[in-house]
């Protein structure tokens, strides 16, 4: 079928919307129809090559839907069900999808894209989803449907960055009752990493972000104190509410180079550092293993929050509508398919929280 899509063919280019070939659903297949993809930071990072890549690609994994086809050995979901649609695939028979880290599996999937432009030419399947287009066609490990009265422009929200957020703090952390947590960065993952340490029990939350408007969000989701990243002494300003020690647990919502080094630097002794923002390829941080060894300080990786979706997508849609998860504050700002880079762009300068592109409305 043809559908409509954001084609990247540069890197740090604006994108092309043209059309898009998309083969049949085959048996563990699901066709959706887009209502809402959000723009993730890691959108941006991607069609500016931060990684690396091929072209031409489409971008875009935080979505939501509705299934409008489904292959003859998908069981999960069926045809008019509402959908949020992750780059979670998993295959279920890994070890690391058998020991429940669905994030982590070791399977990559088929090698061949199921996009294409007119003329035959491959079009990358961006993070194995590519929903900056009007429809998607996806693993059926990828979707996990959702109850129909939840808006799709919030529902967006929990494929990747409220996932993402909220688990580096309850699954990827483990926060405790009584902990004192630091975030690094307010953006949509770091304000989804706040409310995570607020439902695990968090005694202090200190939000750490330049923009005065993040600072003001962190604070109405539950951040106990904010600092300015731009003030002189960060570390010291952190300290100060946190404790003179430091914070049991930091947690890194941004890919800026530095944000590990401070991180390192505001741990109390046997505290956790959590690293959950991409930086470019190549990234490096100088670590003294004696300092880190003999205070006991731990630096850890959370690949999409240690995620469940079949279990915590649910839970976090419960948890919206008994008012304890904000989603919808989350929200900047609404965009068609065709201003896509421009919602992007604010993404890209610190503008916005969540963008979501809207590919029908």
């Amino acid at each position: 079928m043809r559908s409509r899509a954001a084609v990247c063919h540069a890197f740090g280019r604006p994108h092309a919307v043209e059309d898009v070939l998309l083969r049949e659903p085959r048996g563990d297949e699901v066709l959706v129809r887009v209502e809402a993809c959000a723009v993730c930071h890691s959108d941006v990072s991607a069609a500016e090559g931060a990684w690396g890549g091929e072209l031409p690609a489409v971008y875009g994994h935080e979505a939501a839907g509705t299934v409008v086809e489904a292959g003859a050995g998908v069981a999960r979901a069926q045809v008019g069900d509402a959908v949020v649609v992750t780059l979670i695939r998993a295959c279920g028979r890994c070890r690391s999808c058998l020991r429940g880290e669905p994030a982590l599996c070791l399977d990559d999937g088929p090698a061949d894209s199921p996009l294409s432009l007119p003329g035959g030419r491959r079009v990358v399947q961006g993070m194995r989803t590519a929903a900056f287009a009007r429809h998607v066609l996806v693993h059926e490990s990828q979707v996990v449907p959702v109850p129909p009265d939840v808006p799709r422009v919030t529902a967006s929200l929990l494929g990747c960055g409220v996932l993402t957020g909220v688990g580096a703090a309850v699954r990827t952390a483990a926060i405790e009752d009584g902990a004192r947590v630091v975030v690094l960065g307010a953006g949509g993952v770091g304000l989804s990493c706040v409310q995570g340490a607020r439902l695990a029990g968090a005694a202090t939350i200190v939000a750490v972000d330049p923009v005065p408007a993040k600072r003001e969000a962190a604070a109405a989701v539950g951040a106990t104190h904010t600092v300015d990243a731009a003030s002189a002494d960060v570390v010291g300003a952190v300290r100060e509410v946190a404790g003179a020690d430091g914070a049991d647990y930091v947690l890194v919502a941004t890919g800026a180079r530095g944000a590990v080094q401070t991180a390192l630097e505001l741990l109390a002794r046997g505290g956790t550092a959590v690293l959950v923002g991409m930086p470019p390829s190549g990234s490096t941080v100088e670590i003294d293993p004696t300092e880190l060894a003999h205070h006991g300080r731990r630096i850890v990786g959370s690949k999409l929050g240690s995620a469940r979706p079949d279990a915590d997508i649910p839970w976090l849609v419960d948890l919206y509508r008994d008012g304890r998860l904000e989603l919808d504050g989350l929200v900047s700002g609404t965009f068609p398919l065709e201003r896509l880079d421009e919602a992007m762009a604010e993404v890209r300068a610190g503008a916005a929280l969540r963008n979501v592109v809207v590919p029908h409305g």
